[in-house]
């Protein structure tokens, strides 16, 4: 299977050859495109310099700033272009272990779309604060319950998704970002009856450099989801949806799994690459 790696950067210079090198022990055969938004610390220059030695690297560079969401959907085109049977989401901090890689290809093998999931058995988040379990964990609960869609962890960003997926979603009008984002493509795959599989990983905050989530994304992320349900969305698409799947963990629990319940409970439920 020919598989992408796609990797937004900025201000990611510290993180991103370790990151490459792991990611070329775990998953050598998979080709990786770094989306870089002209970061002002160099990213883009290095993620050029390694490219020039390593022929499975590409390189795009955007003119600012645009966001994480509009940096997949520039990737994901890449990938459809390109003839990539699956195409990966990946952040370059370290909080998307490269070391699960091998557990979402194999899944890949017979899944539509692969999520890496920090609540189901087997994943966790063991260096969170309890405000922020309580806001992921929250919202996840919240965006289950009210898109009805049994998947345990629908704002996660480590993912994979085949090459038919991305090419029936129509990626030109999805416009939110953030855990928006994520939210609203896993919406719109489940609702089209493709079958996902979560695979557990343990989510560990970033190793160098600051975070990029903010209030903004949040919010973003609560009214969209309130406008899929009560707007134009929730009449979108109504066909019947596979269960979700979830994998057993690979490696040692690190964290305490929330509760798996029962489906009738509430559960957490552009610019050209160079080369």
């Amino acid at each position: 299977m020919k598989t992408l790696i796609i990797i937004p950067t900025y201000n990611e210079y510290d993180n991103l050859r370790p990151l490459l090198d792991q990611i070329s022990t775990y998953a050598p055969a998979s080709d990786i495109l770094i989306v870089d938004d002209s970061s002002p610390d160099g990213t883009g220059r290095l993620a050029d310099e390694i490219s020039a030695e390593n022929r499975q690297v590409y390189v795009m560079h955007r003119a600012g700033k645009l966001g994480l969401g509009t940096a997949y959907i520039a990737g994901f085109k890449y990938a459809v272009e390109h003839q990539y049977d699956a195409a990966f989401e990946m952040d370059a901090d370290f909080s998307h272990d490269p070391c699960y890689l091998p557990d979402f290809l194999t899944a890949i093998e017979s899944a539509d779309l692969v999520i890496g999931s920090r609540y189901v058995d087997g994943g966790g988040t063991p260096n969170w604060s309890p405000l922020r379990r309580f806001i992921s964990g929250g919202g996840n609960i919240f965006a289950r319950f009210m898109l009805g869609i049994p998947i345990h962890d629908c704002t996660a960003g480590f993912r994979c998704y085949r090459r038919d997926v991305l090419e029936s979603i129509d990626l030109d009008t999805i416009e939110s970002q953030g855990y928006a984002f994520q939210v609203e493509l896993a919406y719109r795959v489940y609702k089209r009856n493709f079958k996902i599989v979560e695979t557990p990983i343990i989510f560990k905050d970033r190793r160098v450099g600051k975070s990029k989530m903010s209030r903004a994304i949040f919010l973003e992320g609560f009214t969209w989801v309130i406008r899929a349900r009560f707007g134009r969305a929730s009449h979108e698409h109504k066909v019947a949806s596979l269960p979700v799947e979830h994998m057993t963990a690979s490696l040692p629990n690190a964290d305490s799994p929330l509760p798996e319940r029962s489906e009738g409970e509430l559960a957490e439920f552009p610019s050209g690459a160079q080369k």
